[in-house]
């Protein structure tokens, strides 16, 4: 079996394993994780291997052994604790933190790209939510995701299971202050759209989302700051002829995303 160990019987328990990295779990994470290969892993716990080992599984299991990891087994009560009860479905890997990239390098990006777009995530603090949006951002090619570094959520195992894996295809990057990030965002061409409410607010579709382009989200609840709503070009609205008083963070970013495709063409 060479480095390849299987201690379902005397596997380490969750404390021990916890130190050092982090673990990301489920299925689809981690099979993003090993693809796009942004992270450094170690280890992966694995359900014990069946015959019948359904496809997705044994892709897991096959690059795993193709990168050599230390694959071992665990007691669900066990994983359970290890990934604080998220929703593992037998699949844990051990690697190293989530990958930020520097805004320098979003930004570079930005002027090299006329059809940019960007998200700011202004305080969001709801994994579900973070991880929805980077889910889209993934599938619809955004060119970064702008998250403050404190006061928010940053990209935690919780919200690379959200995402499906979408973390591992994204840029992102931690800034001291969103407003300055903005303004040399701004000085690059981009033009940012705050979805929100308000007397000033426009219909999503009535705004042109054609060129360098950014979306900000504001926090549940709280909506968007201040001082950032006041730096953003136009404010967006979705329609809700049902009544209802709003979507999540993740919805309207979602539906708002495709519809800067669609101007696209």
């Amino acid at each position: 079996m060479g480095n390849y160990q299987n201690t379902r019987h005397h596997a380490k328990g969750p404390r021990e394993m916890l130190t050092g990295g982090e673990w990301i779990y489920g299925r689809n994470p981690v099979e993003e994780a090993l693809a796009a290969g942004r992270r450094t892993a170690s280890e992966i716990i694995l359900p014990p291997a069946f015959p019948d080992e359904d496809d997705q599984l044994q892709r897991i299991r096959d690059e795993a052994k193709a990168r050599r990891l230390v694959i071992r087994t665990m007691e669900r009560n066990q994983l359970d604790k290890l990934t604080r009860f998220g929703h593992h479905q037998g699949v844990a890997l051990k690697t190293t933190g989530y990958p930020y990239v520097g805004f320098e390098e979003i930004l570079a990006a930005v002027e090299a790209d006329e059809n940019a777009t960007v998200i700011v995530l202004d305080h969001l603090e709801d994994p579900q939510n973070v991880g929805s949006i980077l889910r889209t951002a993934s599938a619809v090619g955004v060119t970064g995701v702008i998250i403050p570094e404190d006061r928010a959520c940053g990209i935690t195992p919780a919200v690379a299971r959200a995402s499906a894996g979408g973390t591992e295809y994204v840029k992102v990057a931690h800034v001291v202050n969103l407003v300055r990030a903005m303004q040399d965002l701004k000085d690059a061409g981009v033009w940012f759209t705050g979805l929100d409410w308000g007397e000033d607010a426009k219909t999503y579709t009535d705004i042109d989302f054609r060129g360098r382009t950014g979306l900000v989200v504001g926090a549940e609840g709280n909506g968007i700051s201040r001082l950032v709503r006041e730096n953003c070009d136009f404010i967006a609205e979705l329609p809700m002829p049902g009544g209802f008083e709003s979507l999540n963070a993740g919805v309207a970013t979602a539906i708002t995303l495709y519809e800067v495709l669609r101007q696209r063409g």
